[in-house]
C-alpha cells in the first residue's frame, strides 16, 4: 500500500467496489515482481498517479484480520505525478485526496492507524 501525501491536498485514498471504506491504494504482489514494483504498479492502476521519486518504507504489518500469514507493506510516497483524475470503474468507485485531519467517516481503521503513525500521532504497530 502507498500513503501518497501531497503538501496541499493531503492523502490519496480509494474506495473499492468489493470492500467497504476508504483505503490506501495498493494490492497484491505478482509472481516475479518486487514489493516496490508492485506498489508502483498498483498506484498507477488504482490512483492514476505515477511514482517519480524514491518511496520510503513505513512498515510491514501482520494482518491478523485477513489470515494467519498475511502481511501489508506500507510505503510513503511524496514525489509523484498525477496523470489526471481517477475515473470510476469496476474496481475503484471513488478516489480522491483528503486532508489528514478531514478523512471520510468510513476510512478504515487500519488506514487511519497507519496515517496516525506517519503523522507521529501514535507509535508504530506490528499489526494491521
Amino acid at each position: 500500500r502507498a500513503a501518497i501525501l501531497h503538501p496541499d491536498k493531503g492523502v490519496f485514498l480509494v474506495k473499492h467496489s468489493y470492500v467497504a471504506g476508504w483505503h490506501l491504494p495498493g494490492g497484491g504482489v505478482e509472481a516475479g515482481e518486487t514489493i516496490v514494483a508492485s506498489m508502483v504498479r498498483e498506484v498507477e492502476e488504482e490512483a492514476n498517479i505515477v511514482v517519480t521519486g524514491e518511496p520510503v518504507l513505513h512498515g510491514v504489518f501482520f494482518n491478523v484480520h485477513a489470515s494467519r500469514r498475511d502481511h501489508v507493506v506500507v510505503y510513503v510516497v511524496t514525489t509523484f505525478t498525477e496523470r489526471g483524475p481517477r475515473l470510476p470503474d469496476r474496481e475503484i468507485v471513488e478516489a480522491s485526496f483528503f486532508p489528514l485531519d478531514g478523512l471520510p467517516d468510513d476510512t478504515t481503521r487500519g488506514t487511519r492507524e497507519r496515517l496516525d503513525e506517519i503523522a507521529g500521532r501514535r507509535p508504530l504497530s506490528p499489526t494491521w
